[in-house]
């Protein structure tokens, strides 16, 4: 193999253009050709290419969003786009590619090599830390620590005021980001998708800390919480109790951006570069990731078929440091 394609779809997390530097790095230090495809499956279709090389990626460590860019597609998700993609690729000699993305990403990967042969592997970039394979995705930390910045400066506030917040944080489908925002914010209640907690039950946890002596509260709620966001969260406790004076904090895509840290520089690094490994050894229909401190190899399907969840005990623990 000595042309490699690369690109980056979904949602963006910071930490993928560092992968994306392991990844033409990596290529380059085995003597292999990068090509970037622009605005990920989009890109394959329109034949929007361009060579990368290491001076490239000068700068890329520390950058957050994507180089490449990203966009939806729809014509991917049909035969026919997905055809057009395979002809660019061999059209342009590329022989094996990488998709740093999350599940949906994956999938259109595992489509590439089930319907025309084209040899694939993942890299795991999302804030939500929410696909099996991997203990860790390219952005969650980034994103949890941003949210964690926000959470702070507004508990200064709700001390100051005496005030109930409630702080919505990314996770449509998942709450492993929400949780993890909620415990190291010692928040006193969070709402998550995957455990609903009606409204009276926050009301009677508000009020139990209210007589506990407590005069204000951070309540942590992911968007995609089954009774609503933080907004409608905010309004059902205000029509159905005492609590009517809060106020909402939406920390939206602030968590998708910045400069990525320390952690997910050094995740994307390695995970960039065992890509192109995994495509080197012949690998295919594959994604790369992390189990304790070592990088894995598992099939792409693992992705969706085993997501990642936070510990149950969690609540238990939010319960108990909250009262």
């Amino acid at each position: 193999m000595d042309t490699i394609g690369v690109l980056t779809s979904g949602g963006d997390a910071p930490g993928m253009n560092t992968a994306l530097r392991g990844v033409v790095r990596a290529a380059a230090a085995y003597g292999k050709t990068v090509v970037g495809v622009e605005r990920g499956y989009q890109g394959l279709i329109d034949g929007a290419l361009r060579p990368l090389g290491p001076r490239d990626m000068s700068g890329a460590i520390n950058r957050g969003g994507t180089m490449l860019r990203s966009a939806r597609c729809e014509a991917f998700m049909h035969a026919e786009g997905r055809a057009t993609a395979a002809r660019t690729l061999a059209e342009a000699g590329i022989e094996g590619l990488i998709v740093i993305g999350g599940d949906g990403s994956y999938r259109g990967a595992a489509d590439l090599v089930a319907e025309h042969g084209v040899p694939c592997i993942g890299v795991p970039g999302t804030i939500d830390n929410d696909i099996g394979g991997t203990d860790y995705t390219i952005g969650y930390d980034t994103a949890l620590n941003t949210a964690i910045d926000a959470i702070d400066h507004i508990r200064d506030t709700a001390d100051s005021h005496d005030r109930l917040f409630f702080v919505e944080v990314m996770g449509r489908g998942s709450g492993y980001l929400a949780m993890m925002c909620g415990v190291a914010g010692g928040a006193e209640a969070i709402l998550l998708p995957e455990r609903p907690m009606p409204i009276e039950d926050l009301i009677a946890h508000l009020r139990k800390g209210r007589d506990a002596g407590k005069a204000s509260a951070i309540v942590v709620v992911a968007e995609g919480n089954v009774t609503g966001g933080a907004l409608e969260v905010a309004r059902q406790v205000s029509e159905s109790s005492e609590f009517t004076d809060s106020r909402v904090a939406i920390v939206g895509h602030l968590q998708r951006g910045g400069i990525p840290t320390a952690f997910d520089r050094v995740l994307a690094s390695r995970l960039g570069a065992a890509a192109v490994e995994a495509l080197l050894d012949g690998e295919s229909g594959m994604m790369v990731g992390v189990s304790g401190k070592e990088v894995v190899r598992a099939p792409l399907k693992v992705a969706w078929e085993t997501r990642t969840r936070f510990p149950e005990s969690l609540f238990d623990l939010v319960k108990l440091l909250s009262s």
